[in-house]
């Protein structure tokens, strides 16, 4: 008798694209990240307006697909329910191995976050929360849904620069500001704006070593007149510098977005009437309606909204089943 194979799980990622809704168009071949850049002239809030259109949009399209008529559900992801619900499949593994950098958060925005995601299990309390000690942002994803082997293959390729490249944040500081909550119906996450001149709020930054200063003016803790250099900068570099190994970069998209997901969809418990859909909807207006008020720009506040990225540790290369924040680390840059 011929041996049956389960079908492959499809990923909510294949169903809900996170499409680019910057306007901005990249051309085959180009660093994307430099696209960007490059139609902004490398200006910082030119850069910044373009996050912010492209999260105000998605949140504006997301809200119209909950309070539709034509609502049909939310997009439960099947491979997190097996692994939080073992009884459904016994002994079933993520088979997904990824390679990726990350930037993860300093203490005072897991802080935030924890906070973000009390207030949001109030408002649905079936969500599966990211663990706070899992929370990141990816700043670059080269490789997704391979075998641990092509992993292993795509790290030794990279790793004589390995060093340089999760060190990038300590000689060259980006930051991030203005935290707004993003959603869609698989996740919700806490997105972050490249900074543009505003007010330095988050505990002041070591100067990195003169020796390792690769801009000049690009070295105190006067980060307020150096956001010339953005997180989009970042992403750019660590994208050549990835891509200067030989190893090819297969990122699933390339969007101007910096968000650290906070929880998922596990079931449809939440948000089965228009009723519970708008209060849901509501409760996140309210949140991205107090932290403007509350905690952006806002100095001596409870919470703080601006992280440098390479606070307390550079960037983490990280290899294996990560989607939900595990694998392991190869190696992680200096912080300061």
């Amino acid at each position: 008798m011929a041996k049956t194979t389960k079908p492959e799980l499809e990923s909510t990622d294949l169903r809900n694209k996170l499409e680019d809704l910057s306007g901005i168009v990249i051309k085959p071949g180009d660093n994307p990240y430099d696209s960007l850049i490059k139609s902004c002239e490398g200006h910082a809030p030119m850069i910044q307006g373009l996050y912010s259109t492209h999260r105000i949009a998605r949140n504006q399209q997301q809200k119209e697909k909950f309070l539709s008529p034509d609502f049909s559900g939310l997009l439960i992801d099947p491979v997190l329910l097996r692994l939080e619900k073992p009884d459904i499949e016994p002994g079933f593994r993520d088979p997904r191995n990824c390679l990726v950098f990350w930037a993860c958060p300093p203490d005072h925005i897991i802080k935030l976050a924890a906070h973000i995601q009390r207030v949001l299990q109030q408002a649905a309390p079936n969500l599966w929360l990211m663990p706070t000690h899992r929370m990141h942002l990816t700043t670059l994803e080269i490789a997704h849904s391979r075998t641990p082997f092509e992993i292993a293959s795509m790290v030794d390729l990279m790793r004589p620069n390995i060093p340089s490249l999760t060190n990038i944040p300590f000689v060259k500081r980006a930051r991030l500001v203005k935290p707004f909550i993003s959603y869609d119906l698989s996740a919700i996450a806490v997105s972050f704006l490249p900074a543009a001149g505003e007010a330095v709020l988050s505990p002041s930054p070591v100067a990195p070593h003169p020796e390792h200063i690769a801009h000049p003016g690009l070295s105190g803790n006067d980060t307020a007149e150096n956001d010339s250099y953005t997180y989009h900068h970042l992403r750019r570099d660590v994208f050549d510098g990835a891509r200067a190994t030989g190893v090819e970069i297969g990122s699933r998209y390339v969007v101007p977005s910096a968000h650290i997901t906070l929880a998922r969809y596990l079931t449809q418990a939440d948000h089965e009437t228009p009723e519970q859909r708008q209060k849901w909807i509501q409760a996140i207006d309210d949140l991205n309606s107090w932290l403007s008020k509350e905690v952006w720009d806002v100095e001596g506040g409870k919470f703080i909204g601006e992280w440098i990225v390479g606070q307390e540790r550079g960037l983490d290369v990280r290899m294996g089943p990560l989607w939900y924040g595990g694998g392991r680390t190869v190696m992680v840059g200096e912080g300061f």
